[in-house]
């Protein structure tokens, strides 16, 4: 990379301006969908979209406000509004009523989702030449319009954040030298690679509307992190004042580059197992968070050598600001006088600090789980207008029906006088329901298709659609009504719609967690075993990885259930949790954890190797490394504080989520329980017996 520096340079400049240019066409790529493929709901949409004309994630619902309208005039707003309808791509009113001064209808399309949210604003615009400029529409393809634009704004001035706090940062921590500008350099060209891999990657697997989002905040600040530990190492390298500029780089790369390889590993680790979750949306988050890690390594491996090399001795050198980690690096003595105390009284310090890890994790049994909220969405957006009318006047059920479809396995059987009148008893059934507030049925279209073999009932309930309420209506319909009903005997009946298909989604991403957590956990362990030539020190990475996920699922609900410190945030009060957010927080959070872990961990070991005195390698470690962990830490916060700072729940919970994970994990787990565990542990921390030794090609180290 030295050697070829001016070519290494050019690539990583071309990927830069080619990112830039992807990410414009990156946002018309992206999608909210949550369809579940193999599902009861996907099964039904698949039904509805071939036999009715539906599709339901690109349907649109109407709501409009009228006072003091005759029979007639409501006529003639229905009548409009279906001309409107009409001018969409298989577009027809399927339901409407007028209730308590407000006329609302579904309207049904043939679109996708994609093609749907850019139909909305064609739609909006139909309307207002009908006279309908006071309708507001709403529905997934709205919400998706309307938000695209709100995540790119969030998303400019969570940059801008980013950038000042890590400048300041840097300076802070570097002084004022050339080396400052390295890590932005890297983390430009980390986010720009990694924004045109998920472009071409968006036009042959669904990409979630989060994920610009996700890739440069998260990819910035973790690679600012890779990039300022390979600079701290560099300076340390060029200390001797004999020592040349390109043997200093392969020392640096030799000890601090192997880290952040095995580092970067583990990040990919978490993320690579959400790719064994049968749902799209977690896959392709899965899918933009490995992108991250794997552009960062390179960068890192690549251009930040060959930058190194540009600056040469004099460009690290701070001048004027020596900043905290200078010459003699208080950060990190700061560090090392933590770790003797902590070896002074270790079982105190344990017992302390896991007391309030536990005392978090407490948290968690409050914490419940959303397929999305359709609410903690920027109130002045037309959809979100829409649907506090709807909530307001009529209910927030209207906006997401359940749709109850019925196959009877051959044509002309819908008007059968036993199978009607098994229908509208089903049909009763639901409607004495508590939680229903309409079902509605008839034996022609749009509630019964052409050939007389399918047949649906719309069912509003009297929540949102991901509410704990409407999750329970949808497990009742399939339980409690449709299965013993005596309809089921002759047909096949399945429940969709947007209720249906969030359970369909908690369902399947709750269903493969367990065993995403069981791999990360052994590939996690077998790569920290081989990194750290040791066989508990990994296991107690493991561990400690766990607590700490668990406390800040805690910290959660905290936060935004129970409001504590929201207000100071910024952020949405909810009652529930968006539900990709803990397991994509477990896989990111995983390998963030896991970074600190290897950048102190092996430090101790080359200590460990010289000196063959445990606590003197504690302390050695946690001075030459806590310094820049702690640094790291707190610009990867900053990076996270943009996702905070915007208008979207999830994202919000995101962002505090890995800001708290990252802020415990570098201090109180790694500062305090990690060197507490391993002054007891002692030699034990090296352990490594012949048998594995042998596999890994490792010298044995006796306990």
């Amino acid at each position: 990379m030295v050697r070829y520096r001016g070519a290494v340079v050019a690539t990583w400049l071309a990927v830069l301006v080619l990112g830039l240019l992807s990410m414009s066409g990156l946002n018309n790529l992206l999608s909210t969908s949550l369809v579940v493929p193999g599902t009861d709901s996907a099964q039904a949409n698949a039904i509805l979209l071939a036999h009715f004309g539906e599709n339901v994630e690109g349907s649109y619902t109407v709501v409009l406000a009228f006072d003091h309208a005759t029979p007639h005039q409501v006529t003639a707003l229905e009548q409009r509004l279906a001309r409107s309808a009409a001018t969409v791509a298989g577009g027809r009113v399927i339901e409407q009523r007028a209730i308590g001064g407000v006329l609302y209808a579904d309207v049904a399309t043939t679109l996708d989702f994609r093609d749907a949210t850019v139909a909305t604003a064609l739609f909006r615009r139909t309307l207002e030449r009908e006279g309908l400029g006071r309708a507001l529409v709403t529905g997934p393809a709205a919400l998706n319009y309307d938000l695209t634009p709100v995540l790119a704004s969030d998303l400019r001035v969570g940059e801008v954040v980013a950038l000042l706090v890590a400048l300041l940062l840097l300076v802070a921590v570097l002084g004022l030298c050339w080396a400052v500008v390295v890590p932005f350099l890297v983390a430009s060209a980390t986010v720009a690679g990694a924004i045109g891999v998920a472009f071409l990657l968006a036009h042959h697997v669904l990409m979630v509307l989060y994920v610009p989002n996700v890739i440069a905040l998260i990819g910035f600040g973790l690679a600012i992190d890779y990039s300022l530990l390979i600079v701290h190492r560099f300076r340390e390298a060029l200390a001797p004042t004999d020592v040349e500029v390109t043997n200093a780089i392969v020392a640096t790369m030799a000890s601090a580059g192997r880290s952040v390889v095995v580092s970067s590993l583990t990040v990919g680790i978490g993320l690579a197992t959400l790719m064994l979750v049968p749902v799209p949306f977690v896959r392709s988050l899965g899918v933009a968070g490995l992108v991250v890690p794997a552009v960062a390594l390179g960068a890192t491996l690549t251009l930040q050598p060959a930058l190194l090399s540009i600056l040469g001795r004099g460009g690290v050198r701070p001048r004027g600001v020596p900043g905290v980690m200078g010459a003699d690096d208080a950060l990190g003595t700061a560090w090392g006088r933590v770790a003797r105390r902590v070896q002074d009284r270790p079982v105190v310090v344990l017992v302390g600090a896991t007391t309030l890890l536990l005392a978090l994790t407490t948290g968690a049994l409050w914490l419940q789980l959303t397929p999305g909220s359709i609410y903690a969405i920027p109130p002045t957006l037309q959809s979100a207008r829409a649907l506090t009318l709807a909530n307001d006047r009529i209910g927030p059920g209207v906006i997401t029906p359940d749709q109850i479809v019925i196959d009877l396995g051959a044509a002309h059987r819908a008007n059968l006088p036993s199978l009607s009148a098994a229908r509208l008893h089903l049909a009763e059934a639901v409607l004495h329901d508590p939680e229903v507030f309409a079902a509605a049925i008839d034996v022609k279209a749009p509630f019964v298709d052409v050939t007389g073999r399918y047949e649906q009932i719309l069912v509003i309930g009297r929540h949102e659609f991901g509410a704990v309420q409407s999750q329970q209506l949808v497990r009742d319909l399939r339980s409690v009504y449709v299965a013993p009903s005596a309809l089921a005997s002759s047909a096949r009946i399945y429940v969709a719609g947007a209720p249906a298909q969030g359970v369909d989604f908690l369902g399947s991403v709750y269903g493969a967690f367990p065993w995403i957590v069981l791999l990360a956990l052994v590939l996690a362990y077998v790569v920290l075993v081989r990194a750290f030539r040791s066989v508990l020190l990994p296991l107690v990475a493991v561990v400690l990885n766990l607590l700490t996920v668990a406390a800040v699922y805690g910290l959660l609900a905290i936060v935004f259930r129970f409001g504590v410190g929201s207000s100071l945030l910024g952020t949405y009060r909810v009652s529930q949790i968006e539900g990709w957010v803990p397991i994509f927080l477990f896989a990111m959070l995983f390998g963030l954890s896991m970074d600190y872990e290897v950048f102190i961990v092996s430090r101790m070991r080359e200590s460990w190797d010289q000196t063959h005195d445990s606590r003197a390698a504690i302390v050695e470690g946690l001075t030459r490394t806590g310094g820049v962990v702690s640094a790291a830490a707190v610009i990867l916060v900053g990076a996270l504080a943009g996702l905070i700072a915007g208008h979207v729940a999830g994202l919000q919970e995101l962002g505090v989520g890995l800001a708290f994970g990252v802020v415990l994990d570098a201090t109180v787990v790694r500062g305090l329980v990690l060197p507490s565990v391993m002054t007891l542990l002692g030699r034990w921390s090296w352990w490594l017996p012949a048998t594995v030794a042998r596999v890994l090609r490792e010298r044995p180290t006796p306990g």
